[in-house]
């Protein structure tokens, strides 16, 4: 961190540069839709991607480089990667487009409704049990699998569907944590 700081790199620099990773990987995911072995790129991708969302957090807090632009590219950021990384897999490997489109949105309506808390006063909310770290953890899994020529068959769907019951809830208990705290 503090090789990053003397060399002048800010938080939001970081921030904008995960995002565009994101945006690199996954039209390379389009390009190579269908293609089993690229989906060997997601679980290290997505470990590039919190590895950086961890040092753009540690860089504001650390170096005092907080900023209200920091804070609306960090939750901005973050949306716009879950929706780079996953959305490219509704073009192939046999997920279901329809599901992997809901589980995005519900993803998105997830994290909004984790930053209404700070609207309500109960602070940016980050309760379960589908956070981004789960969701990463979850599509990592499931494509290392696809990509190794794992059959999946029917199971990577069912896997999404019980995401989005997750993401359902995750929605739910963000909203009812920050109204009782708030």
């Amino acid at each position: 961190m503090r090789l990053l700081y003397q060399l002048g790199v800010t938080a939001n620099q970081v921030t904008v540069a995960a995002a565009m990773f994101a945006a690199l990987s996954g039209l390379f995911l389009c390009f190579k839709a269908g293609w089993p072995r690229a989906l060997l790129l997601l679980p290290p991708a997505l470990l590039l991607r919190a590895a950086l969302n961890a040092m753009d957090g540690m860089l504001a807090k650390e170096f005092e480089l907080k900023s209200r632009l920091g804070a609306i590219l960090n939750e901005l950021g973050d949306v716009f990667s879950d929706a780079a990384f996953y959305l490219p897999l509704a073009l192939g490997w046999r997920f279901s487009p329809v599901l992997i489109v809901l589980v995005v949105v519900f993803a998105v309506i997830s994290e909004m409704t984790g930053v209404l808390g700070l609207m309500v006063g109960a602070g940016r909310r980050f309760d379960g049990p589908m956070a981004k770290r789960d969701r990463a953890l979850v599509f990592g899994f499931l494509s290392l699998a696809v990509g190794l020529g794992v059959p999946m068959g029917i199971w990577q769907n069912v896997v999404l569907a019980a995401m989005l019951g997750l993401l359902g809830y995750t929605i739910y208990n963000r909203a009812h944590m920050a109204l009782w705290r708030g």
